[in-house]
């Protein structure tokens, strides 16, 4: 096990405190009242969590692909139920990212949220504990804990505090989600009776025989396609999104649809290479189907809300598109999309939560004209639009060029058909934005006959809460060099082990039975 782990030399646990202490602070509201006190406390918590992740970044060991910073604790060593965490280039980003969110959850649920402030603060712990504990997790039981736990929490946060249709959205995430993972606990299961280990690492160092690695293949794929989600997986997305609070909506966006992508890049990579590059054709396929989909449904949409979540849909294409290209570019260009998206469509979300806390609409008809009322605002607006789409400069335009130079250079007609989809959300973004800026208005929208008297700009929450995130656009899109710093060796490694994979004879789905052999040296 110490083969792959670097011990934390910072001096305390570094992973536990960021699982723990949401966790706690989420108990601790029980024994609080007054919904001040309890929003500031969620506040206290979750920023506090965020600052205790910064020194994941300074301290991060470049040029190695271990994992850092790793505690092991040993709970059943008869059956290898281990408390194991560590990051690597791949999840210490997504553990900053999500450290980093879920305070301005807490900021732009503010006022939006007016009932059940304790329980809220509460999910919204839990909910942070359970998310930073799959990135961590280095033993998959325990991953499968903190998976199946992010479940009950975003359940409730659609079906407690959603819109009008929160029990269709809630039971349909819920049922979706629940399906990932039974094929997600069965792979578990096979995986442990055919090595006897629930180690990650180890796992991802056995060579298994090409029919065995298609069923572990596909069992992983189905959960981690919803979760993405994946055409045609994908339909429990939007109305997750309509009626999930904007708080919901944020997590959803930011956080949770790149599980679906960590899962692709920690398991079925390295853990069934043969039948990765076996199944690449579908996969690319599929990956291009969202991405034009997404972009077609988002342009037919007049609900705000229902075009940022549909959106998502071919952002996440992108995604797995990057992914399975199965080249350095495409996986780098993957990993910082995921970041990217994390960011600018959780400020998109924002920025509807502000405009229907305003209007009590979503609908882009009642929306129009903002540009003489809310100059702030619409700034905001315009800017992460650019970035949504990948306009140069901003940080999604890093992501997508590199995606589109790694599918042009695999085939010209998977660059093209990406390249469509670019353009898609070049026009639904911009007429998004031509509409909520400068269209005229009929008179009727923004809350009455007096256009003006029911709206307001920003005010300071709002404000910080979206200049933080604007900061992360312009960084990451004119340098995103620290980014890939970190990434690039975890991503070399798993590069390695899929062309490992290319040795493997895959002419045949029958050797179910052939034992796995560990590879020679393999470690990161």
């Amino acid at each position: 096990m110490d083969t792959y782990l670097i011990a934390n030399t910072l001096g305390y646990p570094v992973l536990s405190t960021l699982v723990l202490l949401p966790l706690m602070g989420g108990l601790v509201t029980f024994f609080l009242k007054g919904e001040k006190v309890l929003k500031g406390w969620g506040l206290v918590v979750t920023t506090a969590t965020a600052v205790l992740s910064l020194p994941l970044y300074t301290a991060f060991q470049h040029g190695t692909a271990l994992y850092q910073f790793a505690e092991v604790s040993h709970w059943f060593p008869f059956l290898d139920l281990s408390y194991v965490v560590g990051v690597d280039g791949i999840s210490v980003l997504l553990v900053l990212l999500t450290s980093l969110i879920m305070p301005l959850c807490v900021l732009c649920s503010w006022t939006y949220i007016t009932e059940r402030h304790k329980e809220f603060i509460c999910v919204i712990l839990f909910m942070e504990a359970s998310m930073i504990g799959v990135f961590v997790s280095l033993n998959l039981v325990l991953f499968f804990i903190f998976w199946e736990a992010m479940l009950v929490p975003m359940y409730l946060l659609i079906a407690v505090w959603g819109g009008e249709r929160r029990d269709y959205a809630s039971i349909k995430f819920f049922l979706y989600t629940l399906l990932g993972s039974v094929f997600l606990l069965v792979s578990i299961a096979v995986l442990y009776i055919r090595c006897g280990t629930f180690f990650i690492p180890d796992l991802m160092a056995v060579v298994f025989p090409f029919g065995f690695q298609v069923w572990i293949f596909l069992a992983f794929t189905l959960a981690f396609a919803i979760k993405i989600p994946m055409f045609p997986l994908h339909t429990w997305l939007p109305a997750a999104h309509v009626e999930a609070p904007v708080a919901g909506s944020v997590i959803l966006a930011s956080i949770l649809l790149k599980m679906g992508g960590y899962g692709f890049l920690r398991f079925c990579l390295p853990m069934a290479p043969a039948a990765t590059l076996y199944f690449v054709p579908w996969l690319i396929g599929l990956s291009l189907i969202s991405i034009v989909a997404g972009g077609y449904l988002a342009l037919g949409q007049s609900d705000v809300k229902k075009l940022i979540a549909y959106s998502s849909v071919g952002h996440m294409g992108f995604v797995t598109l990057g992914i399975f290209l199965l080249t350095a570019g495409g996986l780098r260009g993957a990993m910082l999309q995921m970041i990217n998206h994390g960011i600018v469509t959780g400020a998109l979300f924002i920025l509807v939560g502000i405009i229907y806390e305003r209007t009590h609409s979503r609908e882009i008809e009642d929306n129009k004209a903002l540009g003489m009322l809310m100059p702030a605002y619409v700034t905001y607006l315009v800017l992460f639009s650019l970035a949504s789409f990948g306009f140069p400069g901003t940080n999604s335009f890093v992501g997508e060029f590199l995606v589109l130079v790694s599918a042009f250079a695999a085939s010209n007609t998977v660059g093209i058909i990406a390249i469509l989809g670019a353009i898609l959300a070049a026009a639904y973004m911009l007429r998004l934005v031509q509409k909520m800026v400068w269209a005229d208005s009929d008179g009727h929208a923004h809350g009455g006959d007096d256009p003006g008297h029911a709206l307001w700009d920003l005010n300071l929450r709002e404000f910080v809460t979206l200049g933080f995130l604007l900061i992360f656009v312009f960084w990451i899109g004119l340098n995103p060099k620290p980014l890939i710093r970190v990434m690039e060796p975890t991503l070399a490694h798993l590069l390695e082990q899929v062309d490992e994979g290319r040795e493997l004879p895959h002419g045949t789905l029958h050797s179910l039975l052939e034992p796995g052999r560990c590879m020679d040296g393999a470690q990161p």
